[in-house]
Protein backbone atom coordinates (compact mmCIF):
# COMPACT_ATOMS: atom_id res chain seq x y z
CA UNK A 1 0.00 0.00 0.00
CA UNK A 2 1.49 3.35 -1.06
CA UNK A 3 1.52 5.98 1.70
CA UNK A 4 0.79 8.80 -0.79
CA UNK A 5 -1.92 6.84 -2.61
CA UNK A 6 -4.72 9.44 -2.14
CA UNK A 7 -2.45 12.27 -3.37
CA UNK A 8 -1.53 10.06 -6.36
CA UNK A 9 -5.25 9.51 -7.05
CA UNK A 10 -5.70 13.31 -7.08
CA UNK A 11 -2.93 13.69 -9.70
CA UNK A 12 -4.39 10.87 -11.83
CA UNK A 13 -7.82 12.53 -11.70
CA UNK A 14 -6.31 15.87 -12.75
CA UNK A 15 -4.78 14.28 -15.87
CA UNK A 16 -7.98 12.37 -16.64
CA UNK A 17 -10.09 15.49 -16.04
CA UNK A 18 -8.49 17.56 -18.82
CA UNK A 19 -8.60 14.68 -21.31
CA UNK A 20 -12.37 14.21 -20.77
CA UNK A 21 -13.05 17.91 -20.18
CA UNK A 22 -11.62 18.86 -23.57
CA UNK A 23 -14.25 16.97 -25.52
CA UNK A 24 -17.17 18.34 -23.50
CA UNK A 25 -15.69 21.89 -23.70
CA UNK A 26 -15.54 21.58 -27.50
CA UNK A 27 -19.30 20.93 -27.70
CA UNK A 28 -20.19 24.56 -26.90
CA UNK A 29 -17.39 25.93 -29.11
CA UNK A 30 -18.70 24.22 -32.27
CA UNK A 31 -20.78 27.23 -33.38
CA UNK A 32 -18.00 29.77 -32.68
CA UNK A 33 -15.41 27.74 -34.65
CA UNK A 34 -17.83 27.47 -37.59
CA UNK A 35 -18.40 31.26 -37.60
CA UNK A 36 -16.41 33.01 -40.37
CA UNK A 37 -13.05 34.66 -39.47
CA UNK A 38 -12.02 36.65 -37.50
CA UNK A 39 -14.48 35.34 -34.86
CA UNK A 40 -13.94 31.68 -35.77
CA UNK A 41 -12.28 29.60 -38.49
CA UNK A 42 -15.27 29.49 -40.86
CA UNK A 43 -15.24 25.69 -40.61
CA UNK A 44 -17.91 23.86 -42.60
CA UNK A 45 -20.15 21.37 -40.84
CA UNK A 46 -18.09 18.51 -42.30
CA UNK A 47 -14.86 20.07 -40.98
CA UNK A 48 -16.42 20.50 -37.52
CA UNK A 49 -17.43 16.82 -37.58
CA UNK A 50 -13.82 15.96 -38.41
CA UNK A 51 -12.48 18.15 -35.60
CA UNK A 52 -14.52 16.00 -33.20
CA UNK A 53 -14.02 12.66 -34.97
CA UNK A 54 -10.27 13.00 -35.60
CA UNK A 55 -9.88 12.96 -31.82
CA UNK A 56 -12.38 10.17 -31.23
CA UNK A 57 -11.05 7.78 -33.89
CA UNK A 58 -7.37 8.11 -32.96
CA UNK A 59 -8.26 7.82 -29.26
CA UNK A 60 -10.45 4.72 -29.75
CA UNK A 61 -8.01 3.09 -32.19
CA UNK A 62 -5.02 3.36 -29.83
CA UNK A 63 -6.60 2.55 -26.42
CA UNK A 64 -5.64 -1.15 -26.40
CA UNK A 65 -2.13 -0.60 -27.72
CA UNK A 66 -1.52 2.30 -25.32
CA UNK A 67 -2.39 0.03 -22.37
CA UNK A 68 0.09 -2.61 -23.56
CA UNK A 69 2.83 -0.02 -24.17
CA UNK A 70 2.35 1.22 -20.59
CA UNK A 71 2.61 -2.37 -19.27
CA UNK A 72 5.84 -2.84 -21.24
CA UNK A 73 7.71 0.49 -20.87
CA UNK A 74 6.40 1.58 -17.46
CA UNK A 75 3.14 3.38 -16.70
CA UNK A 76 4.73 6.53 -15.26
CA UNK A 77 6.79 7.14 -18.43
CA UNK A 78 3.75 6.57 -20.66
CA UNK A 79 1.55 8.79 -18.47
CA UNK A 80 4.05 11.67 -18.52
CA UNK A 81 4.67 11.25 -22.27
CA UNK A 82 0.94 11.09 -23.04
CA UNK A 83 0.02 14.18 -21.01
CA UNK A 84 2.96 16.13 -22.53
CA UNK A 85 1.85 15.27 -26.10
CA UNK A 86 -1.71 16.24 -25.16
CA UNK A 87 -0.47 19.63 -23.86
CA UNK A 88 1.60 20.31 -27.01
CA UNK A 89 -1.40 19.36 -29.20
CA UNK A 90 -3.64 21.71 -27.15
CA UNK A 91 -1.25 24.67 -27.58
CA UNK A 92 -1.00 24.05 -31.34
CA UNK A 93 -4.80 23.60 -31.69
CA UNK A 94 -5.37 26.98 -29.96
CA UNK A 95 -3.23 28.69 -32.62
CA UNK A 96 -4.73 26.86 -35.63
CA UNK A 97 -5.00 29.10 -38.69
CA UNK A 98 -7.38 26.84 -40.63
CA UNK A 99 -9.90 24.02 -40.05
CA UNK A 100 -7.41 21.51 -41.54
CA UNK A 101 -4.76 22.49 -38.96
CA UNK A 102 -7.30 22.20 -36.14
CA UNK A 103 -8.24 18.66 -37.29
CA UNK A 104 -4.54 17.61 -37.42
CA UNK A 105 -3.76 19.03 -33.96
CA UNK A 106 -6.89 17.44 -32.47
CA UNK A 107 -5.58 14.07 -33.73
CA UNK A 108 -2.25 14.84 -31.98
CA UNK A 109 -4.13 15.60 -28.74
CA UNK A 110 -5.93 12.24 -29.06
CA UNK A 111 -2.59 10.45 -29.49
CA UNK A 112 -1.56 11.78 -26.08
CA UNK A 113 -4.98 11.17 -24.47
CA UNK A 114 -5.02 7.52 -25.56
CA UNK A 115 -1.88 6.88 -23.48
CA UNK A 116 -3.24 8.76 -20.44
CA UNK A 117 -6.58 6.96 -20.02
CA UNK A 118 -5.43 3.32 -19.53
CA UNK A 119 -2.26 4.33 -17.62
CA UNK A 120 -4.25 6.22 -14.94
CA UNK A 121 -6.31 3.13 -14.13
CA UNK A 122 -3.27 0.82 -14.19
CA UNK A 123 -1.33 3.09 -11.75
CA UNK A 124 -4.42 3.31 -9.52
CA UNK A 125 -4.71 -0.51 -9.35
CA UNK A 126 -1.01 -0.67 -8.48
CA UNK A 127 -0.95 1.83 -5.55
CA UNK A 128 -4.19 0.74 -3.85
CA UNK A 129 -4.71 -2.57 -2.05
CA UNK A 130 -7.60 -4.75 -3.20
CA UNK A 131 -9.98 -3.69 -0.40
CA UNK A 132 -9.52 0.03 -1.23
CA UNK A 133 -9.67 -0.38 -5.01
CA UNK A 134 -13.50 -0.19 -5.35
CA UNK A 135 -13.60 3.13 -3.46
CA UNK A 136 -10.68 4.55 -5.50
CA UNK A 137 -12.21 3.46 -8.82
CA UNK A 138 -15.54 4.98 -7.78
CA UNK A 139 -13.83 8.34 -7.12
CA UNK A 140 -11.87 8.00 -10.41
CA UNK A 141 -15.09 7.34 -12.37
CA UNK A 142 -16.76 10.27 -10.57
CA UNK A 143 -14.03 12.50 -12.00
CA UNK A 144 -15.18 11.58 -15.51
CA UNK A 145 -18.77 12.56 -14.63
CA UNK A 146 -17.56 15.86 -13.13
CA UNK A 147 -15.59 16.70 -16.30
CA UNK A 148 -18.64 16.05 -18.48
CA UNK A 149 -20.69 18.38 -16.26
CA UNK A 150 -18.26 21.32 -15.98
CA UNK A 151 -16.91 21.16 -19.57
CA UNK A 152 -19.72 23.05 -21.37
CA UNK A 153 -19.88 25.77 -18.67
CA UNK A 154 -16.10 26.26 -18.65
CA UNK A 155 -16.10 26.41 -22.46
CA UNK A 156 -19.00 28.89 -22.47
CA UNK A 157 -17.31 31.17 -19.90
CA UNK A 158 -14.04 31.18 -21.90
CA UNK A 159 -15.83 31.95 -25.18
CA UNK A 160 -17.75 34.82 -23.57
CA UNK A 161 -14.47 36.53 -22.64
CA UNK A 162 -11.75 35.21 -25.00
CA UNK A 163 -11.25 33.93 -28.56
CA UNK A 164 -12.20 30.40 -29.64
CA UNK A 165 -8.66 29.03 -29.15
CA UNK A 166 -8.94 29.61 -25.38
CA UNK A 167 -10.93 26.35 -25.04
CA UNK A 168 -7.73 24.50 -26.01
CA UNK A 169 -5.16 26.83 -24.41
CA UNK A 170 -6.79 26.32 -20.97
CA UNK A 171 -5.29 22.79 -21.01
CA UNK A 172 -1.66 24.00 -21.10
CA UNK A 173 -1.26 25.36 -17.52
CA UNK A 174 -3.14 22.33 -16.14
CA UNK A 175 -0.80 20.00 -18.09
CA UNK A 176 2.28 21.78 -16.65
CA UNK A 177 0.96 21.36 -13.07
CA UNK A 178 0.02 17.71 -13.74
CA UNK A 179 3.49 16.94 -15.18
CA UNK A 180 5.27 18.41 -12.14
CA UNK A 181 3.04 16.51 -9.69
CA UNK A 182 3.39 13.23 -11.66
CA UNK A 183 7.18 13.43 -11.74
CA UNK A 184 7.17 13.98 -7.96
CA UNK A 185 4.40 11.66 -6.73
CA UNK A 186 3.58 8.84 -9.14
CA UNK A 187 5.65 5.63 -8.74
CA UNK A 188 6.63 3.68 -11.84
CA UNK A 189 5.28 0.19 -12.44
CA UNK A 190 5.13 -2.30 -15.28
CA UNK A 191 3.68 -5.72 -16.04
CA UNK A 192 6.30 -8.48 -15.62
CA UNK A 193 4.56 -10.40 -18.43
CA UNK A 194 3.21 -7.74 -20.84
CA UNK A 195 1.09 -8.74 -23.81
CA UNK A 196 2.45 -8.53 -27.37
CA UNK A 197 1.67 -5.47 -29.47
CA UNK A 198 -0.53 -5.73 -32.56
CA UNK A 199 0.56 -2.85 -34.85
CA UNK A 200 -1.08 -4.35 -37.99
CA UNK A 201 -4.44 -4.63 -36.21
CA UNK A 202 -4.23 -1.02 -34.94
CA UNK A 203 -3.41 0.35 -38.40
CA UNK A 204 -6.20 -1.66 -40.07
CA UNK A 205 -8.82 -0.56 -37.49
CA UNK A 206 -7.91 3.15 -37.64
CA UNK A 207 -7.61 3.22 -41.48
CA UNK A 208 -10.91 1.32 -41.90
CA UNK A 209 -12.83 3.60 -39.52
CA UNK A 210 -11.34 6.80 -40.98
CA UNK A 211 -12.26 5.76 -44.56
CA UNK A 212 -15.80 4.77 -43.51
CA UNK A 213 -16.39 8.00 -41.55
CA UNK A 214 -14.81 10.10 -44.34
CA UNK A 215 -17.22 8.59 -46.88
CA UNK A 216 -20.24 9.25 -44.65
CA UNK A 217 -19.25 12.88 -43.90
CA UNK A 218 -18.45 13.52 -47.60
CA UNK A 219 -21.92 12.23 -48.52
CA UNK A 220 -23.44 14.81 -46.15
CA UNK A 221 -21.32 17.63 -47.59
CA UNK A 222 -22.33 16.76 -51.16
CA UNK A 223 -25.95 16.00 -50.11
CA UNK A 224 -25.55 12.87 -52.26
CA UNK A 225 -24.71 9.46 -50.79
CA UNK A 226 -24.69 7.83 -54.25
CA UNK A 227 -21.72 9.91 -55.48
CA UNK A 228 -18.95 7.52 -56.72
CA UNK A 229 -16.34 9.13 -54.40
CA UNK A 230 -18.61 8.61 -51.38
CA UNK A 231 -19.41 4.98 -52.26
CA UNK A 232 -15.77 4.15 -53.07
CA UNK A 233 -14.39 5.63 -49.82
CA UNK A 234 -17.04 4.19 -47.49
CA UNK A 235 -16.87 0.84 -49.34
CA UNK A 236 -13.08 0.74 -48.97
CA UNK A 237 -13.52 1.43 -45.24
CA UNK A 238 -15.90 -1.53 -44.89
CA UNK A 239 -13.49 -3.81 -46.80
CA UNK A 240 -10.55 -2.77 -44.55
CA UNK A 241 -12.65 -3.34 -41.40
CA UNK A 242 -13.64 -6.82 -42.65
CA UNK A 243 -9.92 -7.47 -43.24
CA UNK A 244 -9.25 -6.26 -39.69
CA UNK A 245 -11.76 -8.76 -38.22
CA UNK A 246 -10.29 -11.65 -40.28
CA UNK A 247 -6.73 -10.69 -39.25
CA UNK A 248 -7.68 -10.45 -35.55
CA UNK A 249 -9.43 -13.84 -35.72
CA UNK A 250 -6.22 -15.50 -36.94
CA UNK A 251 -3.77 -13.55 -34.75
CA UNK A 252 -2.39 -15.16 -31.57
CA UNK A 253 -2.06 -11.69 -29.93
CA UNK A 254 -5.06 -9.67 -31.22
CA UNK A 255 -5.75 -6.12 -30.04
CA UNK A 256 -9.44 -6.99 -30.39
CA UNK A 257 -10.33 -10.52 -29.33
CA UNK A 258 -13.26 -11.22 -31.67
CA UNK A 259 -14.01 -14.53 -29.92
CA UNK A 260 -15.63 -12.45 -27.12
CA UNK A 261 -18.45 -11.69 -29.55
CA UNK A 262 -19.49 -15.35 -29.74
CA UNK A 263 -21.16 -14.60 -26.40
CA UNK A 264 -24.60 -13.20 -27.40
CA UNK A 265 -25.08 -11.37 -24.10
CA UNK A 266 -21.70 -9.64 -24.44
CA UNK A 267 -22.44 -8.68 -28.07
CA UNK A 268 -25.89 -7.30 -27.19
CA UNK A 269 -24.50 -5.15 -24.35
CA UNK A 270 -21.77 -3.79 -26.66
CA UNK A 271 -24.36 -3.05 -29.35
CA UNK A 272 -26.53 -1.19 -26.81
CA UNK A 273 -23.56 0.99 -25.72
CA UNK A 274 -22.55 1.76 -29.32
CA UNK A 275 -26.13 2.56 -30.42
CA UNK A 276 -26.96 4.83 -27.49
CA UNK A 277 -23.77 6.87 -28.03
CA UNK A 278 -24.47 6.90 -31.78
CA UNK A 279 -27.86 8.53 -31.10
CA UNK A 280 -26.72 10.86 -28.31
CA UNK A 281 -23.55 12.27 -29.91
CA UNK A 282 -25.52 13.19 -33.02
CA UNK A 283 -28.08 15.02 -30.86
CA UNK A 284 -25.46 16.93 -28.86
CA UNK A 285 -24.05 18.05 -32.20
CA UNK A 286 -27.28 19.65 -33.48
CA UNK A 287 -28.56 20.88 -30.07
CA UNK A 288 -25.64 23.37 -29.89
CA UNK A 289 -26.69 24.94 -33.22
CA UNK A 290 -30.30 24.97 -32.02
CA UNK A 291 -29.57 26.81 -28.75
CA UNK A 292 -26.94 29.21 -30.17
CA UNK A 293 -27.92 29.82 -33.82
CA UNK A 294 -31.73 29.51 -33.74
CA UNK A 295 -32.43 30.59 -30.14
CA UNK A 296 -29.56 33.10 -29.89
CA UNK A 297 -28.09 31.95 -26.55
CA UNK A 298 -24.45 32.79 -25.74
CA UNK A 299 -21.93 29.89 -25.46
CA UNK A 300 -22.02 30.21 -21.63
CA UNK A 301 -25.83 30.04 -21.44
CA UNK A 302 -25.77 27.18 -23.94
CA UNK A 303 -23.32 25.33 -21.66
CA UNK A 304 -25.52 25.92 -18.61
CA UNK A 305 -28.53 24.57 -20.55
CA UNK A 306 -26.73 21.21 -20.86
CA UNK A 307 -26.26 20.85 -17.08
CA UNK A 308 -29.44 18.76 -16.51
CA UNK A 309 -27.99 16.06 -18.82
CA UNK A 310 -24.90 15.67 -16.63
CA UNK A 311 -26.81 16.22 -13.35
CA UNK A 312 -29.23 13.36 -14.09
CA UNK A 313 -26.32 11.00 -14.84
CA UNK A 314 -24.57 11.95 -11.60
CA UNK A 315 -27.78 11.48 -9.58
CA UNK A 316 -28.97 8.20 -11.11
CA UNK A 317 -25.79 6.32 -12.15
CA UNK A 318 -24.84 5.32 -8.56
CA UNK A 319 -28.46 4.28 -7.86
CA UNK A 320 -29.10 2.41 -11.11
CA UNK A 321 -27.85 -0.86 -9.54
CA UNK A 322 -30.86 -0.78 -7.17
CA UNK A 323 -33.17 -0.70 -10.20
CA UNK A 324 -31.19 -3.56 -11.77
CA UNK A 325 -31.48 -5.60 -8.54
CA UNK A 326 -35.22 -5.14 -8.55
CA UNK A 327 -36.13 -5.41 -12.25
CA UNK A 328 -33.10 -7.07 -13.89
CA UNK A 329 -30.63 -5.98 -16.59
CA UNK A 330 -32.95 -6.50 -19.54
CA UNK A 331 -35.87 -4.43 -18.22
CA UNK A 332 -33.64 -1.60 -16.91
CA UNK A 333 -31.57 -1.24 -20.09
CA UNK A 334 -34.57 -1.52 -22.42
CA UNK A 335 -36.49 1.10 -20.41
CA UNK A 336 -33.43 3.39 -20.61
CA UNK A 337 -33.25 3.01 -24.40
CA UNK A 338 -37.00 3.60 -24.82
CA UNK A 339 -36.66 6.76 -22.68
CA UNK A 340 -33.75 7.95 -24.87
CA UNK A 341 -35.87 7.26 -27.99
CA UNK A 342 -38.77 9.28 -26.52
CA UNK A 343 -36.52 12.27 -25.73
CA UNK A 344 -35.07 12.21 -29.26
CA UNK A 345 -38.58 12.07 -30.71
CA UNK A 346 -39.43 15.14 -28.57
CA UNK A 347 -36.63 17.06 -30.36
CA UNK A 348 -38.59 16.53 -33.57
CA UNK A 349 -41.35 18.80 -32.16
CA UNK A 350 -39.07 21.72 -31.18
CA UNK A 351 -39.59 25.06 -32.93
CA UNK A 352 -37.88 28.47 -32.66
CA UNK A 353 -40.26 29.54 -29.86
CA UNK A 354 -40.59 26.29 -27.84
CA UNK A 355 -40.38 27.11 -24.07
CA UNK A 356 -36.77 26.55 -23.03
CA UNK A 357 -37.78 24.71 -19.83
CA UNK A 358 -39.00 21.89 -22.09
CA UNK A 359 -35.46 21.50 -23.46
CA UNK A 360 -34.20 21.28 -19.84
CA UNK A 361 -36.72 18.53 -19.03
CA UNK A 362 -35.70 16.61 -22.16
CA UNK A 363 -31.99 16.88 -21.27
CA UNK A 364 -32.68 15.67 -17.72
CA UNK A 365 -34.68 12.66 -18.98
CA UNK A 366 -31.91 11.93 -21.49
CA UNK A 367 -29.34 11.81 -18.69
CA UNK A 368 -31.66 9.56 -16.66
CA UNK A 369 -31.96 7.15 -19.59
CA UNK A 370 -28.17 7.15 -20.05
CA UNK A 371 -27.56 6.27 -16.37
CA UNK A 372 -29.92 3.30 -16.62
CA UNK A 373 -28.18 2.02 -19.76
CA UNK A 374 -24.49 2.45 -18.87
CA UNK A 375 -24.60 0.81 -15.42
CA UNK A 376 -26.42 -2.45 -16.34
CA UNK A 377 -24.60 -2.89 -19.68
CA UNK A 378 -21.22 -2.39 -17.96
CA UNK A 379 -22.14 -5.04 -15.38
CA UNK A 380 -23.34 -7.43 -18.10
CA UNK A 381 -20.08 -6.98 -20.04
CA UNK A 382 -18.00 -7.71 -16.93
CA UNK A 383 -20.09 -10.76 -15.98
CA UNK A 384 -20.13 -12.21 -19.49
CA UNK A 385 -16.34 -12.72 -19.50
CA UNK A 386 -13.94 -14.38 -17.04
CA UNK A 387 -12.68 -12.10 -14.25
CA UNK A 388 -9.11 -12.00 -15.63
CA UNK A 389 -10.46 -10.42 -18.84
CA UNK A 390 -11.95 -7.42 -16.93
CA UNK A 391 -9.29 -4.98 -18.20
CA UNK A 392 -9.73 -5.77 -21.88
CA UNK A 393 -13.54 -5.89 -21.53
CA UNK A 394 -13.48 -2.41 -19.98
CA UNK A 395 -11.21 -1.07 -22.76
CA UNK A 396 -13.43 -2.71 -25.37
CA UNK A 397 -16.61 -1.08 -24.03
CA UNK A 398 -14.79 2.28 -23.99
CA UNK A 399 -13.72 1.73 -27.61
CA UNK A 400 -17.25 0.82 -28.71
CA UNK A 401 -18.60 3.90 -26.93
CA UNK A 402 -16.11 6.13 -28.80
CA UNK A 403 -16.66 4.49 -32.19
CA UNK A 404 -20.47 4.56 -31.76
CA UNK A 405 -20.24 8.28 -30.97
CA UNK A 406 -17.96 8.97 -33.96
CA UNK A 407 -20.30 7.15 -36.35
CA UNK A 408 -23.28 8.98 -34.79
CA UNK A 409 -21.68 12.38 -35.46
CA UNK A 410 -20.77 11.29 -39.00
CA UNK A 411 -24.13 9.72 -39.95
CA UNK A 412 -26.54 12.06 -38.11
CA UNK A 413 -24.34 15.07 -38.97
CA UNK A 414 -24.55 14.05 -42.63
CA UNK A 415 -28.34 13.63 -42.41
CA UNK A 416 -28.50 17.13 -40.86
CA UNK A 417 -26.26 18.63 -43.59
CA UNK A 418 -28.14 16.94 -46.45
CA UNK A 419 -31.55 17.90 -45.12
CA UNK A 420 -30.46 21.49 -44.43
CA UNK A 421 -28.94 21.95 -47.88
CA UNK A 422 -32.05 20.55 -49.58
CA UNK A 423 -34.27 22.84 -47.48
CA UNK A 424 -32.35 26.08 -47.92
CA UNK A 425 -31.11 25.78 -51.52
CA UNK A 426 -34.30 27.16 -53.06
CA UNK A 427 -34.12 30.27 -50.83
CA UNK A 428 -30.57 31.28 -51.87
CA UNK A 429 -31.54 32.75 -55.27
CA UNK A 430 -30.77 36.29 -54.00
CA UNK A 431 -27.10 35.41 -53.57
CA UNK A 432 -24.41 35.54 -56.27
CA UNK A 433 -23.75 32.02 -57.69
CA UNK A 434 -20.27 31.90 -56.10
CA UNK A 435 -21.74 32.29 -52.61
CA UNK A 436 -24.67 29.87 -52.97
CA UNK A 437 -22.56 26.72 -52.60
CA UNK A 438 -20.87 28.01 -49.42
CA UNK A 439 -24.13 29.33 -47.90
CA UNK A 440 -25.81 25.93 -48.27
CA UNK A 441 -23.19 24.12 -46.14
CA UNK A 442 -24.69 24.89 -42.72
CA UNK A 443 -26.89 27.37 -40.84
CA UNK A 444 -23.73 29.16 -39.64
CA UNK A 445 -22.47 29.58 -43.21
CA UNK A 446 -25.86 31.00 -44.30
CA UNK A 447 -26.10 33.38 -41.32
CA UNK A 448 -22.45 34.42 -41.75
CA UNK A 449 -23.03 35.42 -45.39
CA UNK A 450 -26.39 37.03 -44.51
CA UNK A 451 -24.62 39.17 -41.87
CA UNK A 452 -22.18 40.54 -44.47
CA UNK A 453 -25.01 41.50 -46.87
CA UNK A 454 -26.65 43.92 -44.41
CA UNK A 455 -30.41 44.61 -44.86
CA UNK A 456 -30.58 42.39 -47.97
CA UNK A 457 -29.22 39.47 -45.94
CA UNK A 458 -31.95 39.72 -43.28
CA UNK A 459 -34.34 38.03 -45.67
CA UNK A 460 -32.22 34.85 -45.37
CA UNK A 461 -32.44 34.52 -41.57
CA UNK A 462 -35.98 33.10 -41.32
CA UNK A 463 -35.54 30.61 -44.23
CA UNK A 464 -32.22 29.47 -42.68
CA UNK A 465 -33.87 28.89 -39.29
CA UNK A 466 -36.81 27.07 -40.90
CA UNK A 467 -34.50 24.83 -42.96
CA UNK A 468 -32.39 24.03 -39.89
CA UNK A 469 -35.43 23.17 -37.74
CA UNK A 470 -36.73 20.82 -40.43
CA UNK A 471 -33.27 19.21 -40.73
CA UNK A 472 -33.09 18.88 -36.92
CA UNK A 473 -36.51 17.14 -36.86
CA UNK A 474 -35.42 14.64 -39.53
CA UNK A 475 -32.12 13.96 -37.71
CA UNK A 476 -33.87 13.53 -34.34
CA UNK A 477 -36.25 10.96 -35.82
CA UNK A 478 -33.28 9.03 -37.29
CA UNK A 479 -31.72 9.01 -33.80
CA UNK A 480 -35.03 7.77 -32.36
CA UNK A 481 -34.99 4.85 -34.79
CA UNK A 482 -31.42 3.94 -33.76
CA UNK A 483 -32.32 3.99 -30.03
CA UNK A 484 -35.37 1.76 -30.69
CA UNK A 485 -33.17 -0.75 -32.57
CA UNK A 486 -30.98 -0.82 -29.44
CA UNK A 487 -34.09 -1.52 -27.31
CA UNK A 488 -35.05 -4.47 -29.55
CA UNK A 489 -31.51 -5.90 -29.26
CA UNK A 490 -31.56 -5.70 -25.44
CA UNK A 491 -35.06 -7.24 -25.18
CA UNK A 492 -33.96 -10.19 -27.30
CA UNK A 493 -30.50 -10.91 -25.87
CA UNK A 494 -29.83 -9.37 -22.43
CA UNK A 495 -30.40 -11.54 -19.34
CA UNK A 496 -33.34 -10.86 -17.02
CA UNK A 497 -33.12 -10.51 -13.24
CA UNK A 498 -29.78 -11.62 -11.73
CA UNK A 499 -29.70 -15.04 -10.13
CA UNK A 500 -29.02 -15.48 -6.42
CA UNK A 501 -25.47 -16.64 -7.19
CA UNK A 502 -24.65 -13.41 -8.99
CA UNK A 503 -25.96 -11.14 -6.23
CA UNK A 504 -22.83 -11.45 -4.08
CA UNK A 505 -20.54 -10.43 -6.93
CA UNK A 506 -22.65 -7.47 -8.02
CA UNK A 507 -21.03 -4.77 -5.91
CA UNK A 508 -17.44 -5.53 -6.93
CA UNK A 509 -18.22 -5.94 -10.59
CA UNK A 510 -20.27 -2.77 -10.75
CA UNK A 511 -17.32 -0.77 -9.48
CA UNK A 512 -14.92 -2.55 -11.84
CA UNK A 513 -17.26 -1.59 -14.68
CA UNK A 514 -17.48 2.04 -13.66
CA UNK A 515 -14.99 3.36 -16.17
Amino acid sequence: MHRRRWAILGVLMLSLLIVVLDNSILNVAIKTISTPAPTGLGASQGQIEWAINAYTLVFAGLLFTAGLVGDRLGRKKVLIGGIAVFGIGSALAAESGSPAQLIAFRALMALGAAFVMPATLAVLMNVFEREEQPKAIGIWAGGVGLAIAIGPITGGALLDHFWWGSVFLINVPIVIVALALMAWLVPDSRDPRPGRLDPVGVVLSVVGLVLLVYGIIKGGELADFTDPKVLATAGAGVVVLVGFVIFEKRSDHPSLDVTYFKNKVFSAAMAAIALVFFALMGVTFFSVFYTQSVRGYSPLKSGVLMLPLAAAQMIFAPRARLVVDRFGNRATTTAGLVLIAATLAAFATFEADTPIWLLEVIFFLMGTGMAHIMTPTSVVIMQALPREKAGSASALSNTFRQVGGALGIAVLGSVLATSYRNGVEGKLGLLPPALREKAGESIEATLGIAGKLGPQGKALVTPANDAFLHAMHVTALCGTGVALIGAVVTVLFLPGRPTAGQEGQKETELVAAAD
